[in-house]
C-alpha cells in the first residue's frame, strides 16, 4: 500500500440501492475489516460486491486459511433488528450521514440512528467528564449544556451515568445526540433507559456497532471518535488523570478539534485531568461564552468547508510505521496505548496500520485490547 493510498481521505461513493447496502454492510461485518481497511478495498475494488469476492483470495495470500465473508443471513439478521427499533442507516458520503466525519481517516462507514437525523447538520459542542462525578460538576455541565443548546448548538455526548447524563438531559429540549457504545438499540447503562428513551424522541442515537451488541470495554475507545468528530469542540467538565474523557480529548487534537477544559481543584482526583489539559494549552471554560469565543469559526458549521483548507501534518510512512510496530512487538501482549506512547504515533496514524498488520496475519489482538505477534 502506498502512503498516498493511505492519507486519502475522500469518501466513497455511498450506495444507491438496497443491494448496495446490504453489500457494504456484509463487507463491514467481515472479519479483520474495520473502517480503515473498509474504504481500501472500495478504492482497490470499486464496490463492496467485488470487495467481497476477492477478501477470500487476499486473506489466504496472507496466510489465513478458511477465511469467510460474513454470511448473508447476519445480515438480514440485524436489518430486521433496526426495522423493529426503528433504526435507519446511514452511509458515509451519503447527503443525511455526519459531514463533519467525512474526511476523518477511521470515519466509520455506517452508521444506525434512532431519532432526529436533522441534527447532524447543526454545529456541535461535545461534553464529556467523569462517570462518578461531583455534585458542583453536575452542576456545571447541566449549565453549560442548557446555555450552549440556547446558543444554538447541539450538544453531543456518550450516554455515560455522570456529566454525560447531566449534558444530555439539560439539551435534551435544544438537541443532543448520544453516540453509543454498543448497538443503537442497546441501552447502557440500564439506568439511562428513560434518558435514551426521550432522546430518541426529541434528539438521536448513533452507534457504529451491529444491532443487538451489548457494549464491551473495546467499544468505548473506538466510541470515542466519534463522538470528538461530530463536533467542533470538545468540553471536558471533570476527568481523572488517566480516564476515557482525555482519550476523547486526544482524538479531538488528532482530528483537528478545539479542546476545553473546566478547571478544578488541585487536590480533586476528579479534575485531575482538566487541569493536565489547561496545562498543556486547553482552554480554560468557566461559561458558555468561553466555548463559543473558542470556536475556530463561530457559528459556521465545521463541515463547511474553507477555501483553503489547514495544512495537515505529513503522515508518515505506511511501510515504515508497520515496520516499528512489528519491531515494538513480540509473543508477549501489550497493550494499544502502550505501543502508541512508544512509537510517539498520532492515533490515527496507528489505527490503519494495525489493521493492514491484521488482515495481513502479522498481528493478532488479544482479550482485553492487547496486541501481541502473530503465532
Amino acid at each position: 500500500m502506498t502512503e498516498e493510498q493511505l492519507s486519502s481521505n475522500h469518501p466513497p461513493l455511498p450506495p444507491t440501492t438496497e443491494e448496495d447496502r446490504f453489500s457494504w454492510l456484509r463487507l463491514l461485518r467481515s472479519r479483520k475489516v474495520g473502517p480503515a481497511t473498509f474504504r481500501r478495498l472500495l478504492r482497490e475494488h470499486g464496490s463492496a460486491q467485488n470487495a467481497l469476492a476477492a477478501l477470500p483470495e487476499m486473506a489466504r495470500a496472507a496466510g489465513i486459511e478458511g477465511y469467510e465473508t460474513c454470511p448473508p443471513g447476519v445480515i438480514e439478521a440485524e436489518l430486521r433488528a433496526a426495522e423493529a427499533a426503528k433504526a435507519r442507516l446511514l452511509c458515509l458520503g451519503a447527503a443525511d450521514f455526519p459531514g463533519a466525519l467525512n474526511d476523518l481517516p477511521d470515519a466509520p462507514p455506517l452508521l444506525w440512528a434512532i431519532g432526529e437525523v436533522s441534527l447532524l447538520q447543526k454545529p456541535a459542542i461535545a461534553m464529556v467528564g467523569a462517570r462518578n462525578c461531583s455534585s458542583l460538576g453536575a452542576r456545571m455541565a447541566r449549565g453549560l449544556a442548557r446555555a450552549l443548546g440556547e446558543k444554538g448548538h447541539v450538544i453531543v455526548s456518550g450516554l455515560a451515568r455522570g456529566i454525560d447524563t447531566a449534558a444530555h438531559m439539560a439539551s435534551l429540549d435544544t438537541g443532543t445526540v448520544a453516540v453509543m457504545a454498543g448497538g443503537v438499540d442497546v441501552i447502557y447503562p440500564a439506568e439511562n433507559t428513560e434518558l435514551a428513551h426521550n432522546i430518541a424522541t426529541k434528539g438521536l442515537r448513533l452507534s457504529e456497532q451491529p444491532m443487538d451488541v451489548t457494549p464491551q470495554a473495546r467499544h468505548f475507545p473506538r466510541r470515542n471518535r466519534i463522538i470528538s468528530g461530530l463536533a467542533q469542540a470538545v468540553v471536558v467538565v471533570e476527568a481523572a488523570a488517566k480516564s476515557g474523557s482525555l482519550i476523547t480529548a486526544r482524538d479531538a487534537l488528532d482530528q483537528g478539534r478545539e479542546v476545553l477544559a473546566v478547571p478544578g481543584h488541585p487536590f480533586d482526583a476528579r479534575a485531575a485531568g482538566c487541569n493536565l489539559l489547561i496545562r498543556d494549552g486547553a482552554t480554560l471554560v468557566r461559561s458558555a461564552d468561553d466555548v463559543v469565543e473558542a470556536l475556530p469559526q463561530q457559528g459556521d458549521l465545521i463541515f463547511a468547508k474553507p477555501e483553503e483548507p489547514p495544512a495537515k501534518q505529513p503522515r508518515p510512512a505506511a511501510l515504515d510505521l508497520q515496520a516499528q510496530i512489528l519491531e515494538r512487538l513480540g509473543p508477549s501482549p501489550i497493550a494499544e496505548d502502550q505501543l502508541l506512547r512508544d512509537i510517539a504515533a498520532s492515533a490515527g496514524d496507528l489505527g490503519p496500520a494495525l489493521v493492514d498488520l491484521e488482515l495481513d496475519g502479522r498481528i493478532q489482538r488479544q482479550p482485553g485490547g492487547l496486541l501481541s505477534l502473530a503465532s
